[in-house]
């Protein structure tokens, strides 16, 4: 399994009149996360797209469990459980506070689409090396 963590402070602009963070805004939290992931595994979002792939999300989902408060710092974890084997990509996420209380946990899956032809794809053979030693048998 693949997990890399991300830690965000909760900025003033993202919360409500209650000091409570909007839940929109969760999935930026998620998009940061997954693109830091990314790069931790030495690629980037615009190296895939120089590559001729992009990758929109396809489905989105979150549950809140506990608010976010303004000026508290979230460690968001993000996971790969199982190998991507065709054209999409799924990560699930989780968001703690600095309790390590658990915030809310979500799944979003991306798909690979080709820049030019706008038709589905292969994950970048780049990025499945990458993300594959961490489900060899050891891994």
């Amino acid at each position: 399994m693949f997990h890399a963590e991300t830690k965000i402070r909760v900025r003033y602009a993202e919360t409500d009149q209650m000091g409570v963070v909007y839940h929109s805004h969760y999935f930026q939290y998620f998009e940061v996360a997954r693109a830091e992931s990314i790069r931790d595994l030495g690629l980037t979002y615009a190296d895939m797209e120089k590559s001729g792939i992009m990758m929109p999300v396809a489905e989105v989902n979150c549950k809140y469990l506990r608010p976010a408060l303004y000026d508290q710092l979230l460690t968001i974890k993000t996971m790969l459980k199982q190998l991507p084997q065709d054209h999409k990509i799924s990560f699930h996420q989780e968001v703690y506070n600095e309790k390590n209380e658990l915030l809310a946990f979500g799944k979003v899956t991306l798909a690979f689409i080709d820049t030019k032809n706008k038709q589905r794809a292969r994950m970048p053979e780049a990025l499945y090396q990458k993300i594959k030693s961490f489900f060899d048998a050891n891994g």
